[in-house]
């Protein structure tokens, strides 16, 4: 079997300045590290994957409801956290009727946060805070401004993270946050095109069948998570009982697109 060092040591030959790795087991063990666990990187929206489970734990509050009105006539905080608003990605401009596309937005995310933070009485980076980075002992992780896109983290902190979401102590509803919501939308996977379908959860991209992917060809259609134009990402896949966590500082591009699917299977390999 391949050594799962050497397959996560790969992150180190990527063309960036500084990179950091780490792949956790089902139950939370770390298995392998590569790279500063403690440096501090700029997420993208890898954010998005610690707001959604903040949102979720909101709902679970009871601050919020998923089919509460929220953004554009006729959506819903479900609408926003799946990215069928209709919202469009970065300008706030409606583009369809909510429920009937895909369109990845960042608009969506930042409507999404101004809502929990009315709801709970405190800025959303407050909320994340105190529900999702305080109780996950998640020291090195913060949000600087957009729910979307403005987190900072290390890949000590997300591989706690990525524990967590295979085995959550803070909610008792993942398993809905990465269930296709809205099964059977069409939409553009940001940097690698139309997907049909472009699944998606409650905040979580879901690999199902989609080619080209930004994880594995061995990757299992039940693998969740999502990637930043940072050059980072977080993957879960459930069939393979672990989890992995790359950051980078040098954004998404060409190079990433060539050296995250062989990394990801090299990982798979060693597993």
């Amino acid at each position: 079997m391949p050594d799962l060092q050497a397959a996560v040591d790969a992150v180190l030959g990527w063309p960036v300045d500084h990179a950091a790795a780490a792949v956790v087991g089902a139950d939370g063990t770390v298995l392998a590290t590569a790279g500063d666990q403690y440096r501090e990187f700029r997420l993208a929206s890898v954010t998005k994957t610690l707001a959604a489970y903040a949102v979720l734990i909101a709902v679970e509050e009871g601050a919020v409801e998923w089919d509460q009105p929220a953004g554009p006539e006729g959506s819903t905080v479900r609408h926003l956290v799946a990215h069928t608003s209709g919202l469009s990605f970065s300008d706030g401009v409606v583009q369809a009727a909510p429920g009937t596309r895909r369109i990845y937005s960042n608009s969506g995310f930042e409507v999404l946060g101004e809502t929990i933070a009315a709801a709970a009485g405190m800025p959303f980076a407050e909320y994340l805070h105190l529900a999702v980075c305080e109780p996950l002992g998640l020291t090195s992780t913060r949000l600087e401004g957009s729910p979307a896109a403005d987190a900072v983290s290390t890949a000590g902190d997300l591989a706690c993270f990525a524990a967590e979401l295979q085995a959550p102590t803070l909610t008792h509803t993942f398993a809905e946050a990465r269930t296709v919501a809205f099964p059977g939308l069409d939409g553009i996977l940001p940097g690698y095109g139309r997907q049909r379908p472009n699944d998606w959860g409650l905040g979580f991209e879901i690999r199902d069948g989609k080619s080209p992917h930004w994880t594995g060809a061995g990757s299992s259609p039940r693998t969740f998570g999502h990637f930043g134009q940072a050059g980072t990402f977080l993957w879960v896949d459930p069939d393979a009982g672990a989890a992995c966590v790359a950051l980078t500082d040098r954004d998404f591009a060409e190079w990433s697109i060539a050296a995250w699917p062989p990394f990801t299977d090299g990982v798979l390999a060693a597993l």
